[in-house]
């Protein structure tokens, strides 16, 4: 019987566990499923509620998580989660853990996507995608990462904190944006905008609401996924406003990170953009994305996509214990 290892993707919202067999022929994603109540009151509490609902006991695991992977102290970015790596591998009974960035986890994941986990938005999808790659999406946070090499000469993944970076506000309503932003927050990253919270920021300051300074509550602002539904009903045009502002600055930002990468390939991910995919693509997205002054025509030759795999983390999470079986 095959010896199965634990993988999770554990984000800011949604803690995703699995097992996989890292000697199977293909990357494999058994007997997932999906924590998203407040009942855990740590990932190894989540851990080990999988384990036993599932009966299983593996003795190594790998598991994804949304911050960076430094030392054995880890503290998610957008949870109130943290733990102690040895202690984590300790109470869970394995005789090896792996832990990788829930973003380079998904650039493990990108080679091995087929065709139909990914929409095109521009150009072709080939299989496995043209490296360099970026990787970007925007869902509890801003996640970035870049995926170098080829199949022949093996893949390479550098994780990032790209999500992090300063936002650079391109016209004036932008500048209305990071000023409201910059009262509640201080410092403007892209992740206060591109993220479940950030299109919820950009509804608010366009509809006039006032910023108060974090961590008081911002009153009067919508929950992003109110912001989706009401944009897509044709009857809010302030949501609707909002919404393309959103694609429109993920554009120039995936853009950025595309030229800071070299990029041929640029692969969007995320939970985000996929509730509301048509929307999307016949936004400003590309239009900003190529925005580069003289290196437009450099842009218009990249490919992008939208990864529409339901689990990218968890399948990145398989390859990377194949890659140390």
């Amino acid at each position: 019987m095959a010896e199965l290892a634990l993988i999770g993707d554990i984000g800011g919202t949604n803690a995703r566990f699995a097992l996989t067999d890292p000697t199977a022929a293909a990357p494999q994603i058994l007997q997932e499923q999906t924590f998203t109540d407040a009942r855990f009151h740590s990932l190894g509490d989540a851990a080990r509620h999988y384990l036993e609902a599932t009966h299983t006991h593996p003795v190594r695991g790998a598991l994804a998580v949304a911050s960076p992977i430094e030392g054995d102290d880890i503290t998610l970015t957008n949870r109130d989660w943290s733990f102690n790596r040895g202690k984590l591998q300790q109470s869970l009974s394995l005789d090896g853990l792996q832990l990788i960035n829930d973003f380079a986890a998904i650039a493990w994941a990108a080679p091995h996507l087929a065709a139909h986990d990914r929409l095109a938005i521009h150009g072709t999808v080939a299989t496995p995608p043209a490296g360099p790659v970026t990787l970007i999406g925007a869902g509890t946070g801003l996640g970035v990462a870049l995926l170098t090499g080829s199949t022949a000469r093996g893949w390479h993944v550098v994780p990032t904190e790209g999500g992090h970076a300063s936002f650079a506000p391109i016209d004036d309503e932008e500048r209305r944006i990071a000023a409201w932003l910059r009262i509640r927050h201080g410092r403007v990253s892209t992740e206060r905008l591109l993220s479940g919270h950030g299109l919820s920021n950009i509804d608010a300051c366009l509809r006039g609401v006032e910023p108060v300074a974090a961590p008081a509550a911002q009153t009067g602002a919508r929950r992003s996924k109110d912001i989706v539904d009401a944009a897509l009903s044709g009857q809010d045009t302030a949501a609707e406003h909002a919404l393309r502002r959103f694609c429109r600055i993920y554009g120039a930002v995936a853009g950025d990170a595309a030229l800071l990468h070299g990029a041929s390939t640029v692969l969007i991910a995320g939970g985000v953009v996929l509730h509301f995919l048509d929307f999307f693509r016949a936004s400003g997205f590309m239009e900003a994305f190529t925005a580069k002054g003289r290196h437009a025509d450099y842009m218009r030759r990249m490919t992008v996509q939208v990864i529409t795999h339901p689990n990218p983390g968890l399948l990145g999470a398989a390859v990377a214990v194949r890659a140390r079986a």
